[in-house]
């Protein structure tokens, strides 16, 4: 498998859409700066990717292959939620 600059972009537009999805599914408010949610939505994005190759899911399609999609979502989803906890444990609780 060859990277070109093409693949190396669509790979990182695809983790900012995952990464903004990801924070649309974790519900309540994080606060985390909108950089740090397209950091986890690349992330996710290329380990979503190689787990959907490791599992079996992942195939070669001519379009989007919306299984790998889902994992890489569910992911994104997973580390915001994880982030945005222990972030949100270090800032003063106005209750």
């Amino acid at each position: 498998m060859t990277v070109t600059v093409w693949g190396i972009i669509t790979a990182l537009v695809v983790g900012l859409i995952v990464g903004a999805l990801g924070r649309l599914i974790v519900p309540g408010r994080q606060n985390m700066p909108i950089w740090l949610h397209m950091v986890i939505g690349v992330g996710a994005a290329l380990l979503g990717t190689v787990l959907a190759r490791a599992v079996g899911i992942a195939t070669e399609t001519a379009g989007i292959d919306w299984t790998e999609l889902l994992v890489q979502v569910v992911l994104a989803a997973i580390a915001v939620a994880l982030v945005a906890g222990v972030g949100g444990r270090r800032g003063v609780s106005r209750y």
